[in-house]
């Protein structure tokens, strides 16, 4: 009998959202989830799965029966030949790449955080940038869920088709993720080069930046023009590194969280800190290099409130340059730095932000300085005012206020997905007050 824990309090990893669930369980195999399902079933109540729990919302939280799929994370098989990795949904992205390592092999693209679980990565559309890439779930080529009733369902473009769709980014509303098979490359290294530009520039040569480097990204440094332009792509360098404890913790870490903690008595402060550590720390120009999984992933060391959300790719300076408008004409609103931009490949999965269309995605940040928050409700506001207006999507494990009604709007498929849902859970077991406010 697969045994239960009560009185375990959920945090995720930000610490801004946590519950209470009743039941919390670490199944150690299929048979133990199934019997965790049953359970439910009889006692009418409701589950809900997490992985690394990095999401800043409260998409995984439940006050029924918690799964945490974390002693479920063993590589099951490695196919050399296709280039492709079977592993069980509780794995951690950062306990797989070394067994990548060992067969030759990578992921061609990889999110800033890898403490995240294979499972969770789809659940959320977790996602990097570089044009020609898709968000992480399009790397994957086959899944096993479990459902509500403790059917198994094999899915892949040729089987079950439509629920695959569905579940490359699922929400945790669709039953449990049990396997997935992702589609791999040979392992590589990467460069990184980080130099100084200003907001006109990269967005009058968007194209050029986006051509000229495979994964691009800029940081904006609100209330002012300054940027950080960050190219990587493949290189053949030995590893190198730039990183400097004093600059990069005594000053871009332990100095700003105590002059972002003034600000919050002088707000005044926020465009001087941002100008200030444009010029301590990325003023000059930086280079790396390094296997791709360790210059993909950087530590988050804030706890912090973001946002981010996914408009269309053309759309990238237009809402910039309103956002920066907005702080302009609003003096006492501020914003944190960096405002991080990321583009990303068009696909087809049903409620991919990036759904039928090229994307850039735009972050924004809060810390919260010693865990203390700091004003961000008219920012925030703004924002998702702007987000709207160019057509915007929200990343799904970050907060954003939307409700069944605007995803209608924003997603084609949305209907589509909901009829599967409604399919493979018709008495809302996966449902939680994040979901219910997605689908009802």
């Amino acid at each position: 009998q697969v045994h239960g824990y009560k009185g375990v309090k959920f945090q995720n990893w930000a610490r801004t959202y946590g519950c209470c669930p009743e039941m919390y369980y670490q199944p150690t195999s299929v048979e133990e989830v199934r019997e965790v399902l049953a359970l439910a079933r009889q006692q009418n109540k409701r589950v809900k799965v997490v992985g690394g729990g990095h999401s800043p919302s409260d998409i995984a939280c439940t006050d029924g029966f918690m799964i945490h799929m974390g002693k479920m994370n063993r590589v099951l098989q490695v196919d050399t030949e296709k280039k492709q990795v079977t592993v069980e949904a509780g794995i951690l992205l950062s306990d797989l790449h070394p067994q990548l390592g060992k067969h030759g092999l990578a992921l061609s693209n990889l999110g800033a955080v890898s403490d995240v679980t294979a499972g969770g990565v789809i659940g959320s559309g977790t996602h990097n940038t570089g044009i020609k890439h898709g968000i992480l779930p399009t790397l994957v080529v086959a899944l096993t869920l479990l459902t509500a009733d403790g059917t198994i369902l094999e899915c892949s473009e040729s089987s079950n088709a439509e629920v695959f769709q569905a579940a490359r980014v699922h929400l945790g509303c669709l039953g449990v993720i049990l396997t997935i098979t992702l589609q791999c490359v040979p392992q590589f290294h990467l460069q990184e080069i980080s130099f100084p530009s200003t907001l006109d520039e990269v967005l009058d040569n968007l194209d050029s930046h986006l051509k000229k480097s495979e994964y691009f990204r800029f940081l904006w440094f609100p209330h002012s023009e300054n940027v950080s332009v960050i190219y990587q792509d493949h290189t053949n360098k030995p590893p190198s590194s730039s990183a400097n404890w004093f600059w990069d913790y005594a000053i871009g870490f332990y100095l700003l969280e105590f002059l972002l903690w003034i600000s919050s008595f002088l707000p005044g402060l926020v465009g001087w800190i941002n100008r200030f550590f444009f010029w301590l720390l990325f003023t000059r120009k930086r280079e790396s290099s390094n296997l791709s999984h360790e210059i993909f992933t950087y530590e988050c060391r804030f706890k912090q409130h973001v946002q981010d959300w996914a408009i269309p790719r053309e759309k990238t300076k237009e809402a910039l340059l309103e956002l920066k408008a907005v702080l302009e004409t609003h003096p006492k609103m501020v914003a944190h730095f960096p405002v991080e931009v990321r583009f990303t490949r068009g696909d087809d999965i049903l409620l991919s932000p990036c759904f039928q269309r090229d994307s850039c995605y735009m972050n924004i940040i809060m810390y919260r300085p010693y865990g203390k928050d700091i004003p961000r409700l008219d920012y925030w506001l703004a924002y998702e005012t702007i987000m709207k207006k160019v057509g915007g999507r929200p990343h799904w494990a970050k907060a954003h206020n939307c409700t069944r009604k605007d995803f209608e709007k924003m997603y084609p498929a949305f209907t589509k997905f909901c009829a599967i849902r409604e399919k493979l859970d018709p008495t809302g077991m996966f449902l939680n007050a994040y979901l219910e406010k997605v689908f009802y």
